[in-house]
This record gives structure tokens, C-alpha cells and sequence, in this order.
């Protein structure tokens, strides 16, 4: 299969880089702190949503914004500790890549977003982080946020995303999505195109935009 395109849209997380067990270290650690039981921190999902999203959905309102810091510090530390590790095809999809045809979308928030992306050396000129937005994936809106600022219609965008939430963003903004089976069974993938990992994919940049090819 192949793809043509006039940006690309990463999500973060599960994405570019593995973040995987920082998150169930922190966020377990953080659900002790703050005294929720095991059943209901179970019941909930973490990948592809928002630090407030999550928490708005496990305590008080009041307590929301101060949750919120912990659980944000507390990944932020864990970052030299395999908080952040490239995954396969990352680094030499991003190299054949200008500066002005990509982006990274996540939602985390902006400091835990930097510190896990300088930590694997990715370094984008475009970020959308959950500050930027009202409301976070599955909302299209940090999509569509990152194809304006990239100055690209939003139908000539395609999204990589390892998360449902962050594939149904995709697909509401009118782009086209790219899974990859790195968090979720390639099953639970809605997408245009459902691949391993960046590496199953190569990309040949042109005047005419940028041409994603399955290697397969």
C-alpha cells in the first residue's frame, strides 16, 4: 500500500517512542498515593488520553489539578529511567523527513512531552501537547491544530497512531491513519493501514509532498 501525503502527524507514546512502563509504574504509584482501589484504576483507560481526562474520571473535581502535577512530575523523573526509548524505524523515518512536513501530537502535557522527546532525541519543529487544546483525543482537535499550524489541509494529513483514541481523532479530523500494533493487537486497530512499527514503513519526499510506502 501506499500513501501520499503532504504531512505527517505522529502521536508521542506507543508512537515514536516506548513509554510503556514508565506509565504503569507512575500512574500504579500515583493511584496508591492517592487512594484509589485497584478495581477502579483498572476500569479506566490510560494510553491516548489526557492526564486530566484520567484523573477527572477517578477523583473529585477539586483534586484534579493537584493529582494532575503529581502524576506530571512523576513521569518526568522517570524518563532517565526508561521513560523514553526509540522504537523501531523511528529514527530513520523522522531523517527522511523535512522539518515543516511533520509533527508530533500527543497528549501529554508540554514538559513531560519535551523531556521524554529530547530524551530520545527527537527534536520537532511542529508540537501539539494537551495545553494547546480544549479537548484532547479522541477530539480531532489536536489534529486539526497541527495540519494548521503546518499549513496543510487536513485531508492531505496522515496520522500514526498505536491508540483507539488517537485513531478515532484521525479519522474525525478527515485524515488518514496509520496504526501501529505496538500497545493493542492489530484486532483492536481501526485504520486505513496497520503495521508493526515505523520500521515496516519507508518515505520518499518529493515537491509534491511525501509518498509512505508499506514495505511489505
Amino acid at each position: 500500500m501506499t500513501i501520499h501525503a503532504q504531512a505527517l502527524l505522529f502521536d508521542n507514546d506507543g508512537t515514536l517512542v516506548s513509554s510503556l512502563e514508565s506509565v504503569r509504574r507512575c500512574w500504579t504509584r500515583w493511584a496508591e498515593e492517592f487512594g484509589i482501589t485497584a478495581e477502579d484504576f483498572a476500569r479506566v483507560e490510560l494510553h491516548g488520553r489526557t492526564a486530566v481526562a484520567i484523573a477527572a474520571d477517578l477523583l473529585p473535581a477539586d483534586v484534579v489539578p493537584a493529582a494532575v502535577a503529581r502524576i506530571e512530575a512523576l513521569e518526568v523523573e522517570d524518563v532517565p529511567h526508561g521513560g523514553a526509548t526509540l522504537l523501531p524505524g523511528t529514527r530513520d523515518l523522522l531523517d527522511a523527513l523535512p522539518a515543516d512536513r511533520w509533527a508530533v501530537v500527543t497528549s501529554a502535557t508540554r514538559r513531560l512531552a519535551e523531556a521524554r522527546l529530547a530524551h530520545a532525541g527527537i527534536l520537532p519543529k511542529t508540537l501539539v501537547v494537551a495545553e494547546d487544546v480544549t479537548r484532547g483525543k479522541p477530539d480531532p482537535e489536536p489534529y486539526l491544530l497541527a495540519a494548521r499550524r503546518l499549513g496543510v489541509d487536513p485531508a492531505d494529513c496522515v496520522v500514526f497512531e498505536d491508540a483507539p483514541a488517537g485513531l478515532q481523532a484521525g479519522r474525525a479530523a478527515g485524515m488518514i491513519t496509520v496504526a501501529l500494533a505496538t500497545t493493542h493487537p492489530a484486532h483492536e486497530l481501526d485504520a486505513d493501514l496497520v503495521v508493526s512499527d515505523l520500521s515496516a514503513l519507508s518515505a520518499l519526499v518529493s515537491d509534491g509532498g511525501v509518498e509512505i510506502s508499506d514495505r511489505a
